[in-house]
């Protein structure tokens, strides 16, 4: 199924330029540089956040919605899965040059969106521990604390370090 194009009216400057589309698996060379760019923040992680195997694994269990400035040039991305009546979304990427633009507000709601058209009554996130700037983000999003749940990372912790994730969740 192919999801349209979304372009943001002129007077969303300076996202105006940006469409948002489902990827595919030609976009991954563009995409994990934008992901690990993002993700460098998190240096309590043992290597890179993502690379073709752990993106190709995502993809075959969910979809990832990206955002371009023009086409290949990839800004933003964000990871959707259906589970149910629960959408889930993860690993929201925003290129460092494009942070505080409002990119990651728009990603996620381009998220919400794309699970509510497919039947999701609610969106779940999980936030790492160890990143305790995010959950007053996402609560400025509507998004709620409901629970912990045991850590399980693809990518290897640095030895020492000690991680459970926050599950944050909104009806939509």
């Amino acid at each position: 199924m192919n999801t349209p194009s979304i372009t943001a009216p002129e007077s969303m400057s300076p996202n105006a330029a940006i469409s948002i589309r489902k990827a595919t698996a030609g976009d991954m060379p563009a995409t994990i540089p934008v992901v690990n760019a993002a993700f460098a923040v998190e240096t309590f992680i043992d290597g890179t956040r993502t690379d073709e195997e752990r993106m190709a694994e995502m993809m075959r269990k969910g979809e990832f919605l990206l955002a371009e400035r023009e086409p290949g040039r990839v800004v933003a991305c964000v990871y959707t899965e259906l589970r149910g009546e629960r959408g889930y979304f993860g690993m929201l990427a925003v290129d460092p040059v494009e942070q505080g633009t409002g990119l990651g507000r728009r990603m996620v709601e381009a998220a919400e969106d794309h699970c509510r058209e497919r039947g999701c009554k609610f969106m779940d996130i999980t936030v790492l521990s160890l990143r305790p700037e995010l959950p007053p983000l996402y609560r400025k999003l509507d998004y709620v604390e409901t629970g912990v749940q045991e850590f399980h990372p693809s990518v290897p912790l640095k030895d020492g370090i000690e991680c459970h994730c926050i599950v944050m969740s909104k009806a939509l």
